[in-house]
Parts: structure tokens; C-alpha cells; sequence
């Protein structure tokens, strides 16, 4: 029965029951100590800076008529995603750590991988659509970007959840909570998919890898091959003078494409470990690995795939300086009213510098019939 518990499965359906019995008891106290009190408060800190950091974002977003484009709707959406994980699945995941047994119900057993896959599809997906869109913006300039961008934005953004809403949809129906006899002791577990049915797990397990990591992140490459090969172009064929205008909106096109490709290599870097441990389980649903190693990895994977809830905002932190000069404002807003209303200083810096770019971002690239950008 071991066997079955130890096949810890994508979504986090099973408890960690027993996990530290085969290992030496040299070793016993300290792996109990990790797996009780370190691995949760690394959990707590997860969820701690990542609602400051998808809160904060989703609110300078919404507040900021300047920030509301198209780059950053998909963004906002991302973070929405990330939010909807980091109060439902990564608490439920911690606890799995101070319980032998799963305890949270049948409701719980079939609702909680749901809304993991969901935040999993609404994550690649959407981004995904973010490098189809610097795609556009960048190899097909021409391309008019019409007063009803931000609209079909929006609708884009509510297909992608509703797409992955169904696409989890298999979760709800084939989780069911067991009671399982082990050593003369009944206890409960959450199980992703029936224990007679071993192809169950393998089709599962490859399923997952292509639809939510392997084809998107395939498609995603195939965009940004497109975006590089023309921005060596574009740098080769460039006039020897050019505006300063034109320089800037080149920038701000190649800045944002970066941001999202730094925006795909976090989630392919949290999530394929737990891809690939996932998979390796599911082909070898009846052979027990209890070597200390594989906890480890088994451990880090969990916590590396909650991590991608969470680094998103520091990203758009560290590459962004519109996003960057919003942040810290909001978190100092309580204290920046009093030195902007000086009568010496009717204006102040900063809102000089917002008036600036609210005039200067939602500028035209060659010609009239280009897309417009508005930068993060």
C-alpha cells in the first residue's frame, strides 16, 4: 500500500503518510524535523510575499489608467492565478505536512487539483497569448491595434480561465477519497485517480506534461524565434539616423518582449522538476524509491512549483522601472501627499514624470497604421 501513498501525485492529492519509516533512524529526527516545521514555514513565506507581491501588482494595474494595456491585463491575470493558488492549494499543501491522513473531505479531495490545474492552465496559457502579442508587436508592426484592444484583451484573458477551468474539470471526477488498511490501521487518503487502473496514472502524467509545459512552451519558442530573428533584422537594416522618438518605442517593444520571456523561463524552471518526478512516479506506480534523495527532490519540487506563484511581481520589480516607481509609491502613499503639495513645488518630480509618460508611451511606430504600446 505504500507503494500507492509514496506516488505522490502533480496536483498534491495524497499525504506524505509514513514517509519517514525507511530511511535509517540515524537520520529519522532530522527528516521529521524538515518535513514539520521547515518545509511549512517555507509555505508561510510563500504565501506571505506572494500575496503582497500579486495583490500590489493587480491593485497598481487597476488604479493606474497608464498601466492598463494590453501586456499588462494578460499580467493581471497571471497574477490572479497566482493569487487563487497561494489561498487555496499551497495551505492545503502545507498541512498535508502535520497530518498523517487527509482530513479536508470529499468537497475538498475534488475541488483543491482543480484549482491547481486551473492556475497551471491560466499561467502558460496566458502566457502563451503574452508571446503571441509581443509577437504581433514586434514582427508585424503594421498591424492596427484599433480603440477596442483593451476590450478583446479582457475577453481573451476570461477565455483562457474558462478554458482551463474545463480542461481541470477530469480532476474533480476521477479524485476520490479512500480508506486504506495498512498494519491493522484504517486511515484516509485523497487519490488523484482509481488504484485498479494502472495506465490511469501514465496517460494522467503525460497528459499533463504536454498540455500544461511541453506544446505551450513549444509554441512560445517558436514566437520568440520570430521575435529575435526579426530584431537582428531590424538592427542590421536600421538607417543610420534614426529619431529619438523611434529609438524609444524600439526599446520599449524589446523590453517588454524580455520581460515576458523572463516571465516563461521562471515558470518552465518552478514547474518541470515537478513534470518530470510526477512522470517518473507514474511509471513506476509499484516500486518504492525511500531513498533520502528522493525525498529531497520530491520536497524541493513541491516548493519550487508554489515558488512560481510568487516571483513574478520581483520580476517585473527588477525589470520594469514604471512598475518599479508604482510599487514603491504604493507602499509609501501614506507619506508622499504631504512634500507633493508644497507651494514651492506645485508639481512635484514624479507626477511631472507620469505626465510625461502618459503623454509619451501611447506613441505610433511607423506611421499611423502601427500598433501602439504603452510600456510597463
Amino acid at each position: 500500500m505504500e507503494d500507492i501513498l509514496d506516488n505522490l501525485s502533480f496536483t498534491g492529492h495524497s499525504v506524505l503518510y509514513n514517509l519517514t519509516d525507511d530511511w535509517i533512524p540515524d537520520g529519522r529526527e532530522t527528516i521529521e524535523f524538515i518535513i514539520r516545521y521547515v518545509i511549512p514555514t517555507v509555505y508561510i513565506l510563500i504565501i506571505t510575499i506572494g500575496l503582497l507581491g500579486n495583490i500590489t501588482l493587480v491593485k497598481i494595474f487597476i488604479t493606474n489608467s497608464a498601466m492598463r494595456s494590453v501586456p499588462n491585463i494578460f499580467i493581471s491575470s497571471l497574477a490572479a492565478g497566482d493569487l487563487l493558488l497561494l489561498v487555496t492549494c499551497v495551505p492545503v499543501d502545507a498541512f498535508r505536512y502535520f497530518f498523517e491522513e487527509w482530513i479536508f473531505g470529499i468537497a475538498a479531495c475534488k475541488l483543491v487539483p482543480v484549482i491547481q490545474l486551473t492556475s497551471v492552465g491560466v499561467s502558460v496559457f496566458t502566457l502563451t497569448a503574452l508571446s503571441a502579442d509581443r509577437y504581433k508587436a514586434i514582427v508585424n508592426p503594421m498591424d492596427i491595434q484599433t480603440s477596442s484592444a483593451v476590450f478583446w484583451t479582457c475577453l481573451k484573458a476570461v477565455s483562457i480561465w474558462m478554458i482551463s477551468v474545463l480542461l481541470a474539470v477530469p480532476e474533480a471526477i476521477f479524485s476520490q477519497v479512500v480508506h486504506i488498511q495498512d498494519k491493522n490501521v484504517t486511515f484516509t487518503a485523497c487519490v488523484p485517480y482509481p488504484l485498479s487502473n494502472e495506465m490511469h496514472p501514465k496517460i494522467h502524467s503525460v497528459l499533463i506534461f504536454l498540455v500544461y509545459f511541453l506544446i505551450p512552451l513549444g509554441i512560445i519558442s517558436v514566437y520568440y524565434y520570430h521575435i529575435a530573428r526579426t530584431l537582428v533584422k531590424s538592427a542590421h537594416d536600421m538607417p543610420g539616423e534614426i529619431s529619438e522618438h523611434t529609438k524609444r518605442q524600439m526599446e520599449t517593444r524589446k523590453r517588454l518582449a524580455k520581460i515576458v520571456l523572463v516571465f516563461v523561463g521562471l515558470f518552465a524552471l518552478c514547474w518541470f522538476p515537478n513534470h518530470i518526478l510526477y512522470m517518473y512516479r507514474s511509471f513506476n506506480y509499484r516500486q518504492i524509491d525511500s531513498s533520502l534523495s528522493h525525498l529531497i527532490l520530491t520536497l524541493l519540487a513541491r516548493v519550487l512549483s508554489f515558488s512560481s506563484s510568487c516571483v513574478n511581481p520581483f520580476a517585473l520589480y527588477m525589470l520594469s522601472e514604471s512598475f518599479r516607481r508604482h510599487f514603491n509609491g504604493s507602499l509609501q502613499c501614506r507619506r508622499k501627499p504631504r512634500h507633493e503639495r508644497s507651494p514651492s513645488q506645485p508639481q512635484s518630480t514624479s507626477a511631472i514624470r507620469m505626465t510625461s509618460i502618459k503623454k509619451t508611451t501611447p506613441t505610433v511606430i511607423n506611421g499611423p497604421g502601427s500598433r501602439q504600446e504603452v510600456s510597463l
